[in-house]
């Protein structure tokens, strides 16, 4: 894969929550400067675990009812997925080994 793929709330529960491996999910806006800040290490991360786990971004303007789930309230806030559940949440601009890291215990 090697890019973040953008998700909708139409193919969520396919690309997220059925996902055989951990999943890495960046809730986004394009207004959102925090968020552009961030999108370099996001594709790093989706390059870098291309096969182990996915990246995945989802822009919550085109999309709103998924962040509404999950009660997204600020944004970035980045949500570590196994097994269609939450095991790790992340609010605001995270470090890239923090982000690293979530997914490898997720993966266990």
């Amino acid at each position: 894969m090697g890019k973040a793929v953008e998700v909708t709330d139409a193919n969520f529960q396919s690309e997220v929550l059925q996902a055989d491996q951990p999943v890495l999910v960046d809730f986004w806006a394009p207004w959102c400067g925090p968020c552009r800040m961030l999108t370099p290490v996001i594709e790093e991360l989706a390059t870098e675990n291309a096969g182990k786990a996915k990246v995945v971004k989802m822009n919550i303007d085109d999309s709103p009812t998924t962040p509404a789930q999950y009660g997204i309230s600020s944004i970035p806030t980045l949500i570590v997925f196994s097994g269609g559940q939450v095991v790790d949440r992340f609010v605001g601009v995270q470090p890239k080994n923090r982000l690293q890291a979530a997914l490898d215990e997720a993966g266990k």
